[in-house]
């Protein structure tokens, strides 16, 4: 009984930490007028503007379902395979975290088709093109493992996705800006993890 204390107040403060962080990513930029929420908004493609609201929408549903199995504490029995979770969920948490700083002001939820951005290649950005969306999916996988509910699993799944669909729509707006130095920089460090 203790350590599924243990293991839903874990998942609990890496959920706060995770959204807490993002939060105040955004009020800090806006402190320096800079609308760092993006998504859904501007003048894009409808074909980006339908997958980036369902995105967020995909976002935001995914964290009632994350907090119901946390609080009911639902899912395996296997405290191992739980803490494993627990473990991926923090490496997501670090990973966000990390890429958020990393990117300092050029950081955008969305895409922003009227702000000037820099193309950022380094620090975490050496080894993963798309940092930030892979803390996202580790965070909803690791979470998944410690508190599984097929419920859980469609939510996850289907922000995984529409995450997935985002990127694809960024690496198309990142090459139409940044041309030669982003298909460069896509050539060398991989979307999701690693280089080639």
């Amino acid at each position: 009984m203790r350590e599924d204390l243990l293991l839903r107040i874990a998942a609990l403060m890496l959920l706060a930490v995770f959204y807490a962080a993002y939060f105040a990513k955004l009020l800090f930029q806006k402190r320096k007028g800079v609308t760092t929420d993006q998504i859904g908004r501007g003048k894009k493609s409808k074909k980006t503007l339908v997958i980036e609201r369902l995105m967020k929408l995909a976002t935001y549903a995914v964290v009632p379902a994350e907090l119901l199995c946390i609080l009911w504490n639902v899912g395996l029995r296997q405290n191992v395979l739980r803490w494993g979770g627990i473990a991926v969920a923090a490496c997501g948490v670090s990973i966000f975290v990390l890429a958020m700083q990393t990117m300092r002001e050029s950081w955008r939820a969305g895409i922003s088709v009227t702000d000037k951005t820099e193309l950022v290649t380094v620090g975490i950005y050496r080894f993963s093109r798309n940092p930030a969306f892979l803390g996202f999916d580790l965070l909803y996988l690791g979470l998944l493992l410690a508190f599984f509910h097929p419920a859980h699993l469609a939510f996850a799944l289907f922000a995984i996705v529409m995450l997935h669909l985002q990127i694809l729509q960024e690496e198309r707006f990142l090459k139409d800006t940044f041309g030669e130095r982003y298909l460069q920089y896509r050539h060398t460090v991989l979307r999701y993890i690693g280089r080639h």
